[in-house]
């Protein structure tokens, strides 16, 4: 049915995206769900908006890189550094619920986040500062990250916080044993980076995280734990920011999210889901996450192979992350992000459906 839609834009994702959320609502008779999710939809609109005069105002102008795709770069000097208005509005949030529940779960949410936005904000003014498309160095930035998660896994384990046995559904799952420690790393920095690597085309990391942060709410509802449901609230919370700020960044986009957003916004993602023991679900939600960053690596990787066997790098895509092959075979962006939303949208349904089935 999704497919069949010839076009998909901004609208039609907010739309859909509110429908489900007030089904939802509706389902489990609790109206709290689509109420955060529409209140925090038009905070983000405002200081989206509002924030842009700011930035422009400070010439937080984005930077193109030079071994990007050639039409990206008239979009040379596009105000930057808009996930302050994403993150911002979740950890303010966040804190007024922790200080009212004072559980340590949410204590650590709220730090790691807090981590990783600075790491973000850091990156993203160092690149400004330079006037190129780099910041912090990849080895600097993956070290704070390997720090932050680090502590926030161990405490975390240590608290029982998180589990051993990822849960595949309400009545099976796979004890990891001690191998749930790196399990944990592995889902925090790789899908904090995996964003990062998605955020390259207007409205696509905005768009899929929209609608990841509703599927990831909703499963979380299906464990009926009563002492998960504020990770439920802060799910739907996210969703609506980033579909606010989605009004802005999409194509042609007056404002991208950089670092600041897409770091943080994939903790939020892998933290909610090792303190939910969601691991399982949010592997199929995050698909388009998952695949760029793997065609990063395959590129990557076999480039290497072949230089060294053969004395000359080959390259398997046009250009990794792979939004950029279909960009260099000629696809509109709006066209190629369009359809990563739907893929993504088939996603959260085969991940549910799988929740309540298996």
């Amino acid at each position: 049915m999704i497919g069949k839609i010839k076009k998909f834009n901004y609208k039609s994702l907010f739309i859909l995206n509110t429908f489900a959320l007030i089904v939802t609502s509706y389902f489990f008779n609790n109206f709290i769900f689509i109420g955060v999710y529409t209140l925090f939809f038009f905070i983000s609109l405002y200081i989206t908006k509002n924030g842009l005069k700011i930035i422009k105002k400070l010439n937080l102008l984005q930077n193109i890189r030079a071994e990007g795709p050639t039409n990206h770069f008239k979009k040379s000097n596009t105000p930057t550094m808009g996930g302050i208005f994403i993150i911002i509005p979740f950890l303010i949030f966040l804190l007024i619920l922790t200080i009212n529940l004072g559980s340590l779960n949410l204590i650590l949410l709220f730090l790691t986040i807090l981590g990783y936005f600075f790491i973000g904000f850091l990156d993203d003014f160092l690149s400004i500062q330079n006037k190129e498309n780099t910041g912090l160095k990849t080895k600097e930035k993956f070290t704070l990250q390997s720090i932050i998660s680090i502590i926030f896994i161990i405490l975390a384990y240590e608290k029982n916080l998180i589990s051993p046995l990822i849960q595949v559904s309400n009545s099976w799952g796979i004890n990891m044993h001690i191998f749930i420690l790196p399990i944990s790393f592995l889902v925090l920095v790789g899908i904090s980076n995996s964003v990062n690597l998605t955020d390259g085309l207007d409205g696509l990391a905005a768009g899929c995280s929209g609608i990841i942060f509703f599927g990831l709410g909703t499963e979380i509802l299906l464990k009926e734990q009563q002492e998960l449901i504020v990770f439920s609230i802060l799910c739907y919370s996210m969703s609506g920011i980033c579909l606010g700020f989605l009004k802005y960044n999409s194509y042609p986009a007056k404002i991208f999210m950089g670092d600041t957003g897409s770091l943080s916004i994939g903790a939020i993602m892998g933290s909610i889901a090792l303190l939910t023991n969601s691991i399982f679900t949010l592997s199929i939600f995050s698909g388009i996450f998952i695949i760029e960053s793997l065609s990063v690596m395959i590129q990557v990787g076999f480039f290497k192979i072949t230089k060294k066997l053969f004395h000359k790098g080959k390259r398997i895509f046009l250009m990794a992350p792979i939004h950029h092959h279909f960009e260099l075979k000629g696809i509109k962006e709006q066209k190629i992000v369009e359809n990563f939303w739907k893929i993504n949208i088939l996603l959260v349904i085969l991940g549910i459906v799988l929740k309540i089935n298996l």
